[in-house]
């Protein structure tokens, strides 16, 4: 089956534990329709570079899935038509990365720096 990765922004108002539901949701969405989620990651809030239905802030959600092309369309269908879903972005991918999301690294290695003077 063909490899997808996924990318969802959610309402700013939600609770972190309303937008990994709707994570979860989605990931139920796919499997009764033949695919499955690989992996997911939630991103945390983070500021968009401009508005989007007069929100500055959102919440990030990543997902990798192994699904066919209808459960794949299904499910972008039922996030555009969700009232706490803003953005969503699905790419095709060859293969899946097994290291976590360049997003989740970076987050990481913002830890290990030296502290400024």
């Amino acid at each position: 089956m063909p490899l997808y990765e996924h990318v969802m922004i959610a309402r700013q108002d939600l609770s972190n534990t309303q937008a990994e539901g709707l994570i979860e949701h989605f990931g139920t969405v796919l499997s009764d329709n033949g695919g499955k989620m690989v992996d997911h990651e939630y991103w945390g809030v983070k500021t968009m570079a401009y508005k989007i239905n007069k929100n500055r802030k959102g919440h990030y959600a990543f997902m990798r899935s192994d699904a066919p092309a209808p459960a794949v369309q299904e499910m972008e269908r039922l996030m555009r038509l969700h009232d706490d879903v803003m953005r969503v972005l699905t790419i095709k991918v060859d293969e899946h990365e097994e290291l976590p999301s360049v997003q989740m690294q970076k987050r990481e290695e913002r830890e290990g720096r030296r502290e400024r003077r």
